[in-house]
């Protein structure tokens, strides 16, 4: 039977709320913008921002109508952007007989998600699955270009799979810890921030420019994109918090600048990745975002940062139920 949440809670439905009238005023500014300035090109600003509306949607309806439904959401999100990630990475031909392994470790991790046992949870990719997938690669009997092909791979799952399981695993989390907004509103949380986060940089650093950050990985990234950033997103959570988090004003503001800073590192991460591959996006899954790992390179460091946090801070030794 599904696990029905029967009642959303307000603070949530107030913050969601709050989501969508950015996104109205958003969709107006650029219609306005469209007529006043007919002569410029804002297609790909309408891409971005329609959909926006849908992501937005999908993840809203994921997160409040069903435990369950929210649980293999994202864990359909981590096989795309695994899948994504196999796409790009150059592979051998005996590897195909292996990755069946990999995808395979996708539902058995947000199956541990779903049954609330972190014991399994936290171990099973980064010691079952990362001792299993190399020897499955030696019983093919090909050496040539092993250390590459594992060391992609593991790093894969890492990425893709096991860090954003994280995220998930905030649904598993005990209600009663947030009375304010439940296990919902971390996650909710932990989204909005991380995207905000990547917004706040963008805009900073177009602002203001000045010296950059990472000119070889990622030129358009700057110390005042950066800092701006940090120091925004950890406004965000101080006024956030109240709302969805059981977090004190000195924690939030913690909690924002931790988001901040991992979400950076992911996407440095990820741009470096693919200025290795010598690609602009990872797909053209999502119009005017480019692939899926675009749109979650953040949030597969931000996710198990901000997860042991909150985790350290308020739901003490993991016990399995």
């Amino acid at each position: 039977m599904m696990d029905i949440i029967p009642d959303i809670p307000s603070a949530v439905a107030l913050v969601l709320a709050g989501v969508y009238g950015v996104l109205v005023f958003a969709t107006v500014v650029i219609r306005s913008l469209k007529k006043v300035k007919p002569e410029r090109d804002f297609s790909e600003l309408t891409k971005r921002t329609n959909s926006w509306w849908v992501i937005i949607t999908i993840f809203a309806a994921a997160i409040l109508l069903d435990r369950s439904a929210a649980i293999a959401f994202l864990g359909f999100v981590s096989f795309l952007a695994l899948k994504e990630y196999l796409s790009l990475i150059p592979t051998r031909r005996a590897d195909r007989r292996v990755l069946f392994w990999a995808y395979l470790s996708i539902p058995l991790q947000f199956y541990w998600v779903y049954d609330y046992w972190y014991g399994m949870f936290i171990i099973f990719i980064p010691v079952w699955i990362f001792l299993f997938l190399p020897l499955r690669m030696l019983t093919i009997g090909a050496t040539d270009g092993f250390l590459r092909a594992a060391g992609t791979l593991h790093w894969g799952l890492m990425l893709t799979v096991f860090s954003l399981s994280h995220a998930a695993y905030l649904l598993s989390l005990p209600k009663i810890d947030n009375p304010v907004a439940g296990s919902v509103g971390l996650l909710l949380f932990l989204v909005l921030l991380t995207q905000f986060n990547d917004v706040a940089q963008f805009c900073w650093g177009k602002a203001i420019g000045g010296r950059k950050i990472m000119p070889a990985v990622s030129p358009g990234k700057t110390w005042a994109g950066f800092l701006g950033g940090v120091v925004t997103t950890a406004g965000a959570a101080f006024l956030l918090a109240p709302f969805l988090t059981p977090l004190n004003d000195a924690q939030a503001l913690s909690a924002g600048a931790i988001i901040a800073i991992a979400g950076f590192i992911g996407d440095v991460t990820f741009s470096a990745i693919k200025r290795d591959l010598g690609v602009k996006d990872a797909s053209n899954f999502i119009p005017g975002h480019g692939g899926i790992l675009d749109r979650v390179d953040s949030l597969t460091f931000s996710s198990p940062v901000f997860f042991h946090y909150i985790f350290y801070l308020f739901y003490g030794p993991p016990i399995q139920s």
